[in-house]
């Protein structure tokens, strides 16, 4: 099981991680609510602990964004020192999934990964298709009318992120900041990348399905007006 912890508190943090890692599970982290969005939106992570105070964006931001404009189910954990009963019904409302009051001991943090795994891995849908595409996100399988596709690491994360928002457009902003966050490429690369996977798609089909909303983004659907 793969988990990503997005705090801010070093000390916080580094438990949680030592515990977790102790427990079995393989951990990746962030300190600020940017970089914790960027691993999130690209990354495989079957549960996500968040905590609310956080620079750049706080917690309700990066849930809010990768249930919206990422498309991402990944379970949600949130830590917060707040307790108030709005607060509780903020994060809930933004798409967390559990909500965790600081201190806490991590044998209840673990005792709540354990429970939301078990609520919602049941439903999560680990399968994406548009039209005759299909995208397995647990083995990386990516085939065509059957015809099995091979794509580069920034492919995959490209088609996730198209074939999770689609049929609707998303802009070349929000995948620029989904593949490489702060650190843009000097060039063009997102063109080129998105020429590759259209390659790959569309080349040896009749029908095409990587769609190009010129001055906008792009568009991965079976009819190229979709809405």
């Amino acid at each position: 099981m793969r988990i990503l912890v997005i705090e801010d508190n070093r000390d916080i943090l580094a438990n949680v991680l030592d515990y977790l890692e102790l427990k079995g599970y393989t951990v990746d982290c962030a300190q600020d609510g940017l970089s914790g969005l960027h691993l999130a939106a690209t990354g495989q992570y079957d549960l996500i602990v968040l905590d609310i105070m956080l620079p750049g964006i706080d917690g309700y931001q990066v849930c809010e964004r990768l249930r919206r404009d990422a498309g991402s189910e990944t379970p949600i954990i949130m830590l917060t020192a707040r307790d108030a009963l709005d607060d509780r019904l903020q994060g809930l409302n933004s798409g967390a999934d559990d909500y965790l009051l600081k201190p806490f001991a991590l044998s209840e943090l673990v005792a709540r990964i354990e429970a939301v795994l078990r609520r919602t891995q049941g439903s999560r849908k680990r399968q994406l298709q548009v039209g005759d595409l299909i995208y397995d996100l647990d083995t990386l399988n990516v085939s065509r009318a059957g015809k099995q596709l091979r794509l580069n690491p920034i492919g995959y994360k490209l088609l996730a992120i198209l074939m999770q928002k689609s049929p609707a457009v998303v802009r070349r902003e929000f995948l620029e900041n989904a593949l490489w966050g702060d650190d843009l490429p000097e060039s063009d690369s997102l063109r080129s990348h998105i020429h590759q996977l259209r390659q790959a798609l569309d080349k040896p089909f009749d029908k095409p399905l990587l769609h190009t909303i010129h001055g906008v983004g792009y568009r991965l659907a079976e009819n190229p007006d979709a809405n």
